[in-house]
């Protein structure tokens, strides 16, 4: 945490080295919660990328350094739901949109069906949960809802993905 406060610090008067360094501190989990909600590694890069971009060009206004992890997850939360909206917009096929998520390593086909079957804000916020170690606190900033809500629907996204399994027989 103090080497968030610090590198926030730097960069928020102009150091460019301190804000490779931010960015080396969460990048993998950035691509990872992208790459997962967005099911597509071209999309995933896409949000990482407009989101440092993003982040990079108003740290100055970022006013608690302690909060650049949840701030930067909040920008690329905001990205991932854009680019969420252009799938619902666009007439290109579920396959051809999935096609590179097959990248993403699950060794049991039946996981991978029961993660698809969730809506997007079910993945979003399974996947700030798992992926990125959010609490429901966090969570519940970034998706401007009620703690209590993101906890009762992770425990019904966890209750609907083992129901799933335990049909296929993997729970």
């Amino acid at each position: 945490m103090e080497d968030f406060k610090k590198y926030v610090s730097l960069a928020k008067n102009g150091d460019t080295d301190a804000f490779a360094k931010l960015y080396s501190l969460v990048y993998k989990d950035m691509y990872h919660i992208a790459l997962y909600s967005l099911r597509n590694s071209q999309d995933a890069s896409d949000a990482v990328s407009e989101t440092v971009l993003d982040a990079f060009s108003s740290i100055g206004n970022l006013r608690n350094e302690e909060a650049f992890k949840h701030w930067i997850m909040k920008i690329l939360s905001a990205k991932i739901k854009k680019k969420q909206r252009e799938y619902m917009g666009s007439a290109l096929e579920y396959d051809e949109l999935c096609r590179e998520f097959e990248e993403f390593d699950y060794e049991m086909i039946e996981l991978k069906e029961a993660l698809e079957s969730l809506d997007d804000e079910s993945r979003n916020i399974l996947s700030m949960s798992v992926l990125g170690g959010y609490t429901s606190q966090e969570i519940s900033k970034m998706f401007k809802m009620n703690a209590a809500t993101v906890r009762s629907k992770l425990m019904r996204i966890k209750q609907h993905l083992k129901i799933s399994l335990s049909k296929e027989g993997l729970v």
